[in-house]
């Protein structure tokens, strides 16, 4: 379960040139940021999308200047190095996006170890196909409910997640009296 403290995006965060008052997050922040909500969503529809996402913002901000050390060092201290790994990984291998080797290979010393990564690289893989029902197979709901599974796994207790999903299967097909 990953607490990365908000205090440090906060004090990271940078001005917006012209807006008075607001700030965005530092470039590294914005990627582990995307990242986190990637892969530890339950809500994978957009998922190739996401990736996309990712995709360009790694391309945007490789051009900067220590951009990569810093997202490493940054996804350590903000205990990201988990969803740093997958999205690197991912994007790497279905987008293309050009990661440097030794990025590449401080970010995997996050990997899950055998047989959880062997597992979630055949979950990942297929979850982030294209969304057209073309590009599914007989996996692909199983797959999903696994990850949905997992996202809430990766945020509740068991015992809470055990009520939390026991309550949704009891309701299951009810509809909301408030929804015309």
């Amino acid at each position: 379960r990953l607490k990365p403290d908000s205090r440090k995006l906060i004090a990271a965060a940078l001005a917006l040139p012209g807006a008075k008052g607001l700030h965005v997050l530092a470039p590294p922040d914005m990627v582990l940021h995307s990242m986190t909500h990637l892969f530890h969503n339950e809500e994978l529809s957009h998922g190739l999308r996401d990736l996309s996402d990712l995709d360009r913002l790694l391309r945007h901000f490789a051009t900067a200047t220590a951009f990569w050390d810093d997202l490493v060092a940054r996804a350590d201290e903000l205990d990201l190095a988990r969803p740093l790994y997958y999205g690197l990984r991912h994007t790497q291998a279905i987008l293309g996006t050009p990661v440097p080797a030794e990025t590449f290979v401080m970010a995997s010393r996050a990997a899950p170890g055998w047989p959880l990564g062997n597992l979630m690289e055949g979950l990942w893989s297929r979850a982030l196909r294209s969304p057209h029902s073309l590009a599914a197979d007989r996996l692909t709901p199983a797959t999903l409910f696994m990850l949905y599974l997992r996202a809430h796994w990766l945020r509740m207790p068991p015992l809470l997640l055990l009520r939390h999903l026991g309550i949704k299967a009891l309701r299951r097909g009810e509809t909301d009296p408030q929804t015309p």
